[in-house]
């Protein structure tokens, strides 16, 4: 039996919104799936969201009225489970959260379903712990750990609160199994609304520098990239972009690295379409910028682990660096010109990650979701 949307009630889980980055993609792409949703969120910053996500009906925690929860929100991550466990959810019929932090961990009355789109377990508590916190300094060393390891026994302690698991791929669902000991099935993304008509690719019609965007956070890898150009100074390298290590990195750059901070949307899509590649030296779950850069021709300079290995193919869309290194990303910048890439290859490789294909996989874990009798009981 096909369950119609606007027969069941619906409340949509994220994390939360302050800004737009890959995760308000995906969110944007569930709110037009399910357009009666209402959305539950941690906080919410105002006019950093698009109009299609502030338009709905918001709910916030106690997360959003404490102090300068605008740009220190992050200092209250031991707070976020309680937060996420207040929202009550009696009356619904289906909760689908989009998580990576907490979101996923919301507590659903019996007889409500929960479908889970996981971005990934929270990498500053698990894989990437090290990275987020090393121990340097008495606070890492001391207070950190003791949080950290009440935040893992939470995350934990919440894997039954999903009925169904889905993620954005293979490299996350394997952490899903490591972590939780939970199956998920993946879902690429909602990268593009379409593949383009044409696709820029000849290499003569690009001018001489190379792409970077990306937060500034350490686990991105950008100082390796930054200093790998210290060694190409007849090629420039562009980082677009702003974070905490905006100011490491200006002080590590060499004169051909530019910062121009933020720029428009139709600004990075120009840079898509004239760059003569994008570097991507980070572990990531996935990566949609990788995804948007192909879809303009742009090579994909990238990490070959992650996320990386199921967006990009090797010698048709973008070359991989065996390792986190700077001369290993000097010689991929090398073999990059050496290729003579094709534009169908962009096409068949952006396919797989359309809006449409998005909207039909999930509403086909709603279906599946909804045509099942009760679950099991949800754990506390």
């Amino acid at each position: 039996m096909t369950i119609r949307m606007s027969d069941i009630k619906v409340a949509v889980v994220h994390d939360w919104l302050t800004g737009m980055r890959g995760g308000e993609v995906v969110l944007e792409a569930i709110l037009r799936l399910v357009p009666n949703a209402d959305l539950f969120t941690l906080m919410y910053n105002p006019g950093t969201v698009s109009d299609l996500i502030a338009n709905r009906k918001i709910h916030t925690s106690f997360i959003d009225r404490l102090p300068f929860k605008s740009k220190r929100y992050r200092h209250y991550l031991p707070l976020f489970p309680l937060a996420i466990e207040q929202f009550d959810f009696h009356g619904y019929d289906l909760i689908i959260s989009s998580s990576h932090c907490v979101a996923r961990g919301v507590i659903p009355p019996p007889g409500v379903k929960h479908l889970s789109y996981f971005h990934s377990p929270m990498r500053y508590v698990w894989d990437m712990y090290a990275e987020y916190f090393p121990r340097r300094g008495l606070l890492n060393r001391t207070v950190i750990p003791f949080f950290a390891h009440y935040l893992r026994m939470w995350d934990v302690s919440t894997r039954d609160r999903v009925d169904q698991y889905t993620c954005n791929s293979a490299f996350v669902a394997e952490r899903i199994r490591l972590y939780y000991g939970k199956q998920a099935r993946v879902i690429p993304p909602p990268c593009l609304d379409k593949v383009p008509d044409r696709i820029p690719a000849a290499p003569d019609e690009r001018e001489n520098f190379y792409l970077i965007v990306s937060a500034f956070v350490p686990y991105k890898r950008i100082d390796l990239a930054v200093e790998a150009f210290r060694g190409l100074p007849d090629r420039r390298l562009v980082v677009v972009g702003d974070g905490p290590e905006a100011g490491r990195l200006r002080k590590l750059a060499p004169e051909n690295v530019s910062f121009p901070g933020r720029v428009s949307r139709n600004e990075i899509l120009r840079l898509y379409s004239r760059a003569r590649g994008l570097l991507f030296p980070g572990v990531e779950d996935f990566g949609i910028v990788p995804v948007e850069a192909q879809s303009y021709g742009c090579p994909v300079i990238a990490f070959g682990r992650g996320g990386s290995l199921e967006t990009v193919v090797d010698g048709r869309t973008g070359v991989f660096f065996k390792a986190q290194t700077v001369d290993a990303i000097q010689d991929a910048v090398l073999r990059n010109e050496e290729i003579r890439y094709r534009a169908s290859d962009f096409r068949l490789s952006v396919a797989r990650f359309t809006s449409d294909n998005f909207k039909k996989a999930m509403r086909t874990e709603i279906q599946k979701i909804m045509s099942t009798q009760t679950g099991k009981k949800k754990g506390r």
